[in-house]
């Protein structure tokens, strides 16, 4: 992976901060958005620089979240009224556009 810029961190950190409740968005949404090439960049900056953001509104392009994070994750989702279906969250309904 490239070296992750300061400026990238910041727009990743911004644009998670930005996600309404009862929405969510995907890694790549956020990627394409950042101006970054790949989704798992984001991912590598939601894991060591989230745990101030509601990182659990981010989730994988199938709509699963990470297995080691699904429970905890589902559950906050579903206090904000976003309802999983056999795991998955359906994007059709609670994808949230990013302003680009």
């Amino acid at each position: 992976m490239a070296p992750v810029t300061d400026e990238q961190v910041e727009a990743v950190r911004a644009l998670v901060a930005a996600i309404p409740s009862g929405r969510v968005v995907t890694y790549g949404d956020i990627a394409a958005a950042a101006g970054l090439s790949s989704a798992r960049t984001v991912g590598w900056i939601m894991r060591t620089d989230s745990a101030d953001l509601p990182w659990y509104r981010v989730i994988a392009a199938s709509g699963r979240p990470a297995p080691h994070l699904a429970a905890r994750q589902l559950e906050l989702l579903r206090t904000e009224g976003v309802l999983a279906v056999d795991g998955r969250v359906p994007l059709r309904v609670y994808r949230h556009r990013l302003e680009i």
